[in-house]
């Protein structure tokens, strides 16, 4: 059997296209690979997020009732200055503080 030089041309050839078909659609695979990845990633930092939103909302309500209740304590502080004769500041402070919780318990519906 003879071996031409026209074969080993036509043998390189077909080499260098199998060669290259194979690398394409080996990073392809990766390429596609690596969204799967990046596709887990992006859930679980969507997931994180999630956790802390919730934990945030939890602190902030928390937060929300320690005021109400330093208001209503303070709005006693200022009645009992108030009844012990105290006036002028005093008593705005209590009007102002009686009118925000007016408007806030109409606000919350």
């Amino acid at each position: 059997m003879y071996i031409s030089l026209n074969t080993i041309i036509l043998f390189g050839g077909v080499l260098t296209v199998v060669i290259t078909v194979v690398t394409l659609v080996w990073k392809l695979f990766k390429w596609i690979s690596g969204r799967d990845k990046l596709k887990e990633e992006i859930n679980q930092l969507r997931d994180r997020i999630k956790l802390l939103e919730d934990k945030h909302n939890r602190d902030q309500e928390g937060t929300q009732n320690e005021l109400t209740i330093v208001v209503y304590g303070l709005l006693a502080c200022l009645k009992g200055l108030s009844e012990k004769g105290c006036n002028g500041p005093v008593t705005e402070a209590i009007e102002k503080i009686e009118k925000h919780i007016n408007k806030q318990a109409h606000n919350q519906f």
